[in-house]
């Protein structure tokens, strides 16, 4: 009977190897794992040459790391770029005031002289990708290289510059390396990469438009969401990185997107490629239980405290309003997403299917003899019991820096700081005017400060926590909410006339002692000793998780993707509508029709620009429309994105750029971990509403003259 089970689980389970539409390929290996193949049959017309090639010009070359965290394309010979709305928008919330607010407004320049410089911004090209698996595994088996620190990312930087340097690459004096363990360390890839810095804002719609729908269709379908911006690279004379300068000039590329109006139908091919930045498809059940109950619980908690007082706050001012878009954009994000994921996991049996898969996985090596793999699972778990409290307490310090600013603003400078006895007046001049800049409010943070530390001591156990805060507790009878203000107001840092007194006599040994720096310390002391007890953990359960996907890997004996590390991936599947329960069923996309449909004048999320509103009532969508005359503005496909894929293209068969990725459906919050075929969906904006924006509404014609349209 036993072997009867098992061989059923063996025939009936999904392994490792991806379904239809699930994956997030390696470009340079779509040949050695026959994915061209696959890709045709979804409907493919190009060659996989013309998606990736290492000696010639490929699509491969228009994409790009936009910002540090998002993908960007490049659709022009002249170097413009199309992205996310969100993943601009810390950028244009820095340019924005009052008197110039880009983000109620919208920006759209009329020439290259208009194009405003964004600073911090850059744009990062893949140049090469060179597989450096036996170099790794021939230094671990002569011993110049721990299995411990072969997973450690500043050994295999250095590990990385070394091969860079060696490599006799052209042009390598405008590359820099990165070197990264792939399929939990069981392959090493070293790639080049090119890092333009001269980057400029081109046109962006107002949030009204970018942001339609906010915290509200967050995650969600139907959306109605015209999330993208446009920006421009600039180089030298010579086509080279160059820091900002007048004497820059827009980047001439190799290669460049076309954009295609022919629009598509259910079941069409969709292509994206981009930088999806962490997935954890192959863990066990109980670390998806820890990720439900040890980091996505905690933060949930933290960030919702936080989140109330920032929408407070926002609507009372328009100045808060513009400093703190981005910091309440960046909170509210994993926030949602954190709570949508434990739905998902439960209401998808996410927990049952992984032990099921853990059940083949198991049968399947005791029947193959493989001894190595027969007991790994069951290693794993014993880990995440250890680690379970570790990772909440790191979630919970982790949180309390990222929420409280006055913690969090002091860490970074330490180190200058304090390298010279005698503080400087610039010294100090520099870093009270860092901590005091336009996105702080010290009342605001003195708020959440009161909400979002005593919720972390209720959630800790006094030897769990630094014996300064508990001193401090003590000393305060509890009342946390009187030591935060003794902190706020009698910092040197707290205000420009406690710094200005401490100016009279500046001193090293006083500024150590104050309550902000006291605070910070104990706070980061507990941080840094988690982190020491995480680094312990990981030497553990990285050579377990290396042993179990190369046994995964060995059971399916098929194409299988390494998880997200931010590295350029791609991923195929076709436009598809849904059902995500019994007598609902969605459409594939959205129209103008229904952000006319949203309007609310009294709810921010939901108002709809004068000007949107003129165009729609005319009909006036140029060369833009649908056959039956309706705007497009989003639609669904099946391609396996996450964080990081924000701005990527979405392309058709012949490669052309039909719209930009830029969210994910509710339903499949649990796709970090496991993917859905029935339920996965990717949010995408329409290329041509993309572009009826910039034409109708931002009379931006020129940029429309630029771009290489298709029909």
């Amino acid at each position: 009977m036993k072997k009867f089970l098992s061989a059923l689980l063996l025939t009936v389970l999904i392994t490792p190897q991806a379904m239809a539409d699930e994956g997030m390929w390696l470009l340079q290996l779509m040949r050695q794992q026959n994915l061209k193949d696959k890709m045709a049959e979804a409907g493919l017309q190009i060659s996989v040459d013309e998606i990736y090639s290492p000696e010639a010009p490929s699509l491969k070359d228009a994409i790009g790391i936009f910002g540090g965290g998002c993908t960007g394309e490049v659709v022009s010979p002249n170097g413009l770029v199309v992205t996310n709305h969100h993943c601009g928008f810390s950028f244009i919330q820095q340019l924005s005031t009052v008197e110039h607010n880009y983000l109620h407004n919208g920006f759209w320049s009329q020439s290259y002289e208009e194009e405003l410089p964004c600073n911090g911004i850059a744009f990062t090209f893949v140049k090469e990708i060179k597989d450096v698996t036996d170099e790794i595994n021939n230094r671990i088996a002569n011993g110049s290289l721990s299995e411990e620190a072969s997973f450690q990312r500043d050994a295999l930087a250095a590990i990385g510059k070394e091969l860079f340097e060696a490599d006799n690459i052209e042009g390598k004096e405008h590359m820099y390396p990165q070197l990264l363990p792939y399929f939990e360390g069981n392959k090493y890839y070293l790639v080049y990469y090119k890092k333009y810095t001269d980057v400029r804002l081109v046109a962006t719609p107002p949030n009204s438009i970018g942001k339609f729908g906010g915290e509200t269709d967050n995650w969600m379908w139907p959306r109605h969401t015209g999330d993208f911006s446009v920006f421009r690279i600039y180089g030298d004379k010579d086509g080279n990185p160059a820091a900002y300068s007048k004497e820059n000039v827009p980047l001439s590329t190799p290669k460049f997107l076309s954009i295609s109006l022919a629009g598509f139908e259910p079941n069409d091919y969709a292509m994206i490629m981009g930088f999806p930045g962490s997935t954890s498809r192959y863990l066990t059940g109980d670390e998806v239980k820890q990720r439900m109950f040890q980091e996505n619980e905690p933060r949930i908690a933290m960030r919702d405290v936080t989140l109330k007082i920032i929408r407070e706050e926002m609507a009372k001012s328009e100045d808060i309003a513009i400093r703190y878009a981005n910091k309440q954009a960046r909170i509210s994000n994993y926030w949602k997403n954190s709570i949508g994921m434990n739905k998902a996991i439960v209401d998808n049996k996410v927990v049952e299917t992984k032990l099921a898969k853990e059940a083949a996985f198991k049968a399947w090596a005791q029947q193959n003899n493989k001894n190595e793999y027969v007991d790994v699972v069951e290693k794993i778990n014993a880990w995440v019991e250890d680690a379970n409290r570790t990772t909440y307490l790191t979630t919970l310090a982790t949180e309390l820096i990222s929420c409280v600013e006055f913690v969090q603003r002091n860490l970074y400078k330490e180190a200058n700081m304090f390298s010279d006895p005698k503080l400087t007046q610039d010294q100090m001049n520099s870093f009270y005017n860092w901590l005091h800049n336009r996105d702080y409010d010290h009342e605001i943070d003195r708020r959440i400060a009161k909400e979002v530390l005593p919720l972390y001591f209720s959630l800790t156990q006094p030897e769990e926590r630094d014996a300064y805060l508990n001193e401090m507790y003590a000393k305060y009878k509890g009342n946390l909410e009187k030591y935060i203000d003794h902190v706020y107001n009698n910092s040197i840092l707290a205000n420009k006339k406690n710094f200005d007194s401490f100016m009279k006599k500046p001193s090293a040994k006083k500024f150590e002692k104050d309550p902000a720096m006291q605070l910070r310390a104990a706070v980061f002391r507990t941080y840094r000793a988690l982190a020491a007890k995480n680094a312990e953990l990981a030497k553990v359960i990285n050579p377990l998780h290396k042993t179990y996907l190369k046994g995964l890997m060995e059971m399916t004996n098929g194409p299988v993707y390494p998880d997200a590390n931010f590295t350029m991936r791609l991923t195929y599947g076709n436009v598809k509508p849904y059902s995500p329960k019994d007598g609902v069923t969605y459409n594939y996309y959205t129209t103008l029709k229904g952000v006319m449909e949203k309007e609310d004048p009294t709810n921010s999320e939901f108002i709809v620009p004068a000007r949107l509103k003129e165009l729609y009532e005319a009909k006036d969508f140029g060369q833009y429309a649908l056959p039956n005359g309706e705007m497009p503005v989003a639609f669904l496909t099946t391609n396996d994105i996450t964080g990081g894929n924000s701005g990527s293209g979405v392309l058709n068969a012949r490669g052309e750029l039909i719209g930009l990725a830029f969210d994910g459906n509710w339903e499949s919050l649990s796709g970090d971990i496991n993917f859905d075929d029935n339920l996965q969906r990717c949010i995408n904006v329409d290329i041509r509403y993309v572009l009826f924006v910039i034409d109708k509404l931002g009379n931006c014609k020129r940029l429309i003259e630029e771009m290489n349209i298709v029909k």
